[in-house]
């Protein structure tokens, strides 16, 4: 009995984790949400998706891939024109004259940090780069400039260097920064320097708290989903030629 109990144990627990992993759809365009521990990650994805994650105030609450879903209805040109958090228990329609909806993704993150070396970054990290390295993922880049998130592992000078860091290794992504938690006020200097790293590039002001910003997220999250459906049909495409029997006119 000794000799099997611990083959078992094995095997329940591994039952255990595949029921908590999310189903990832590789063929539907997803956001993933990215930024070091404890910015507010966990807080967007409970207001913009069906998704309830954990939220905590300490580091690393995140210990997985959180998926949520929200239903985006596109018109003919393959925009998204509006978008509405599905009900777990109901399975939505269109009401107006749209040419399709799709549920597509938004993910929530592990925390990363400021490595001097990759191979220092743990299992919940290199979760999170495996998702913005292997899928059909936009990225949402959070940061928490209030000085609350924790300087141990999330100080301001961090968040703003690991952005650099992840923008630089994923350059041609959807990208849209996010700054949450502004009810909470900024740290002196922060903004300014966020913006010398961003050039000129818009990014969002959020507070979940005061739903500041959350209408402009959300209008974002659709326009990146949009790009990225763009790039699923193109591949698929490639795909459908390539799979296709060659005839004699081909030749």
């Amino acid at each position: 009995n000794d000799l099997a109990s611990s083959p078992v144990t094995n095997i329940i627990q591994l039952q255990k984790s595949l029921r908590t992993t999310p189903a990832v759809r590789l063929d539907t365009p997803a956001v993933v949400l990215v930024g070091a521990p404890n910015v507010g990650k966990s807080s967007i994805v409970r207001a913009i998706s069906s998704a309830t994650p954990e939220v905590n105030n300490y580091p690393f609450t995140t210990r997985g891939m959180t998926l949520g879903h929200v239903e985006v209805f596109w018109n003919e040109d393959v925009r998204a024109t509006t978008s509405i958090i599905p009900d777990s228990d109901l399975s939505l329609e269109p009401t107006q004259s749209y040419a399709f909806s799709q549920l597509c993704q938004i993910m929530d993150s592990p925390g990363l940090l400021v490595r001097t070396e990759e191979g220092d970054r743990n299992e919940m990290e290199s979760l999170t780069l495996a998702a913005m390295q292997h899928l059909p993922t936009a990225v949402m880049y959070v940061l928490d400039l209030s000085g609350e998130a924790g300087d141990k592992c999330s100080s301001v000078a961090d968040q703003l260097q690991l952005r650099k860091e992840v923008r630089a290794r994923f350059p041609r992504r959807p990208w849209i920064d996010v700054v949450s938690k502004i009810d909470l006020g900024l740290v002196p200097g922060a903004k300014e320097q966020l913006e010398d790293i961003l050039d000129g590039t818009p990014y969002i002001e959020l507070s979940i708290q005061e739903n500041t910003g959350v209408d402009e997220l959300k209008v974002e999250v659709m326009r990146m989903l949009g790009e990225v459906r763009v790039v699923l049909d193109a591949m698929a495409a490639v795909d459908e030629r390539s799979a296709r029997p060659v005839s004699s006119t081909d030749k």
